[in-house]
């Protein structure tokens, strides 16, 4: 059998040398119309930035190896520019030489990837303005800033590539603005979560401006001019466009396969095409969502490699199914890591899911072990407590605690399961109940009743004559912060104080962050007050309101 693959990198490269592994006889062609086979794409920002400093320390796989331990024939710079499906056969075109030729297959799979999105805008082919996609991208940067004496950089959008790349060609000593449409940065974050990432992004240097969208660029005599939506204009050196990507569907649009969601190839639970000899896998085609159930694209390196291993096994005869993605993504931003499972709150809003949510502060190990700091957690579940989604956000210790919830939910575990999961334990990693155990916890308590909870967004909506709020942290803490119109009885005086308090009134209690708050509200509750917590407490609060401001 003879299988051609088009596009390398994390879903063709896989596939590539999964075919040779099951199969020593089928005779396998790679297309690669680029220089490089197979490269880590989520490394090209910390190249430019200087933390990896050798290129070839990018390289995963290079054509030589494939063609010598597994037998490959592997063509760099070879574009394939048309599927004739009915001769199953392959246009292709050498970009060394100019030659047109053909190739037969008996089975093909797609990995074309996705291409990032350049808005028809002026000035968008100017010099100086780059997309950050493959190794030649990362070459075309590294090139132009060591060319020129640069110092201001604008980066076009908040999202992965673009937090990274600000924070990388600040280290490269740039002043770097980002420009997002949206109002926060890292979409696959909710809005309070995400003010964690604003303010450490400002405070080392980083120039955000959010709700502001990119109009236009124009050469002047100091560089260029980031014209935005607002009528206001910034001038740098350097232009990153990173406003996301789309499906590279040209091929398969052009040879009348079916096209998915989002443009992406429309893909059956085989990896299939609407023609049973093509397949397609990676950032190309669309996935169903774990929790949601709902078509959607994740352009991941982590499920492209999966599907790759799955439509080559598929293609010698097999029957393997693909499997649902929940997009677990981790990012670096300086000091902090913000990584997430699942889904978020918005999205669980747009699809009209009934869900709850609870958020904790704990510290990433024990406390009275050096060192330690705090993660801002945050978890959605339903009514039968099936996790649907998790975030965090800190300095140490947050992407191994998303791990243990994306495990969770890919086996169908239970915020009760979070309760009796056994996790690692020495003071340098972690505390005796994990911030795992302590999402399960609080998680529990409220499906349960025993923490009736309210939110920061619900405050506005408290009747003051008709409601006691109540602030149980210590007076020096009260002094310092505190939500208008809440009075302080400190949590240790709480039980002597209860005639202070009305007992035809519900109590909407509140503390640092959710801990105090959860005592005193179990208190009340004995005392037969109407009682509630505010979830995630003062902290949640402070970055519930400064997402408003």
């Amino acid at each position: 059998m003879k299988i051609c693959i088009v596009g390398g990198v994390a879903g063709g490269a896989s596939a590539a040398t999964r075919l040779r592994r099951l199969s020593e006889d089928a005779d396998i062609v790679l297309f690669e119309k680029g220089d490089y086979i197979s490269y880590a794409n989520c490394g090209l920002p910390y190249y430019i930035g200087g933390a990896i400093q050798e290129k070839d320390a990018l390289l995963v796989t290079k054509p030589d190896l494939l063609r010598n331990r597994f037998r490959i024939d592997v063509r760099t710079e070879n574009e394939v520019l048309a599927i004739h499906r009915a001769e199953k056969e392959l246009q292709v075109k050498n970009l060394r030489t100019g030659e047109v030729y053909t190739e037969s297959y008996d089975k093909l799979i797609l990995s074309p990837g996705a291409e990032p999105k350049r808005p028809p805008l002026p000035g968008i082919d100017l010099d100086g303005v780059f997309t950050l996609r493959t190794v030649t991208d990362m070459e075309r940067i590294d090139a132009y800033l060591k060319g020129r004496s640069a110092s201001r950089a604008v980066v076009v959008g908040g999202g992965f590539i673009g937090v990274e790349m600000a924070e990388n060609l600040q280290r490269r000593g740039l002043d770097v603005t980002i420009v997002e449409f949206a109002d926060q940065v890292v979409a696959s974050l909710d809005p309070e979560m995400a003010q964690i990432l604003h303010r450490h992004l400002t405070e080392h240097g980083v120039s955000l401006r959010l709700k502001t969208g990119l109009a236009g660029i124009a050469q002047v005599d100091t560089g260029l001019q980031v014209e935005l939506s607002d009528g206001s204009a910034i001038e740098s050196d350097l232009v990153l466009l990173s406003i996301g990507v789309s499906p590279e569907n040209k091929l398969a649009k052009e040879a009348g396969l079916h096209l998915g969601v989002g443009n992406s190839i429309a893909v059956s639970a085989s990896y299939q095409t609407s023609d049973p000899n093509i397949y397609a896998v990676g950032d190309a085609i669309g996935v169903t969502h774990l929790v949601s159930g709902k078509e959607t694209l994740v352009p991941l390196a982590g499920p492209a490699n999966k599907q790759g291993r799955l439509a080559a096994e598929n293609a010698l005869g097999g029957h393997q199914a693909a499997q649902p993605v929940q997009g677990s993504s981790v990012l670096k931003a300086f000091d902090l890591t913000a990584a997430s499972t699942g889904l978020n709150e918005k999205q669980a809003k747009a699809l009209g899911l009934s869900y709850r949510k609870t958020y904790i502060h704990p510290q990433s190990h024990a406390s009275y072990y050096p060192g330690a700091t705090p993660i801002s957690m945050k978890m959605l579940f339903d009514g039968n407590g099936a996790i649907l989604g998790a975030q965090a956000v800190g300095y140490e210790g947050v992407e191994k605690r998303i791990d243990v919830l994306a495990t969770a939910i890919r086996l169908h575990g239970t915020v009760y399961d979070l309760e009796e999961l056994e996790l690692c334990y020495a003071p340098p990693f972690s505390s005796a109940k994990d911030p795992v155990n302590m999402l399960g916890f609080t998680a529990a308590n409220i499906l349960k009743g025993d923490m009736p909870v309210y939110y920061a967004e619900d405050i506005p909506g408290l009747s003051p004559e008709g409601t006691t709020r109540l602030d149980v942290s210590t007076p020096a803490e009260f002094g310092m912060s505190t939500i208008p119109g809440y009075q302080n009885i400190p949590l240790d005086e709480l039980r002597g104080r209860l005639s202070e308090l009305d007992p035809n009134k519900p109590v909407y209690v509140t503390c640092r962050v959710g801990l105090r708050g959860y005592l005193a509200t179990r208190i009340l509750k004995q005392h037969g007050f109407d009682a509630y917590n505010l979830s995630g407490g003062m902290k949640t609060y402070q970055l519930v309101r400064e997402t408003e401001s």
